[in-house]
């Protein structure tokens, strides 16, 4: 398994793994539909995200990307927004998951982040649990985002 930063040539492979795990969510069929062109990553994303892929043989098995800059300020800390984390349905449950969660957090870091915040998908929330994630208080029910986790970096 490889874990390596995506490039131009990879965002065809990169969205079908989107459209894939989004076509998995437990959503009606027009809503995911209606919806999962808007995850998809373009040439543009490539500068303001840092994506990451999990390839094997040289097939892109999942996704991972992180804002390349902090963006999200909490009560004392600055955080960084996880874009997503897209795994192949077939793949999902395998730990490829994990370990571009961990990538991700060793990514955050060197960008002095103190926290990585995501809004995660009602069908993620476990696996954003299980990597330490806490739930944030929805403060504003017109403004925050109901299932957003974040998490503290030790530095």
């Amino acid at each position: 398994m490889n874990i390596r930063s995506a490039n131009q040539a990879d965002l065809v492979a990169i969205n079908q793994v989107i459209h894939a795990a989004v076509m998995g969510w437990k959503l009606p069929e027009r809503v995911k539909q209606l919806s999962v062109t808007s995850h998809y990553y373009n040439e543009i994303d490539l500068k303001y995200l840092d994506i990451i892929v999990a390839e094997e043989n040289d097939t892109i098995l999942a996704v991972a990307a992180l804002e390349n800059e902090i963006n999200i300020s909490l009560p004392e800390r600055d955080a960084i927004l996880l874009h997503g984390i897209y795994v192949l349905p077939e793949q999902q449950g395998t730990g490829l998951g994990r370990k571009l969660f961990r990538e991700i957090e060793t990514m955050a870091h060197s960008k002095q982040a103190d926290a990585i915040v995501v809004k995660a998908q009602k069908d993620a929330e476990g696996f954003f649990r299980a990597m330490g994630l806490k739930k944030l208080d929805v403060i504003d029910s017109r403004r925050d985002y109901e299932s957003r986790y974040w998490k503290t970096l030790n530095h």
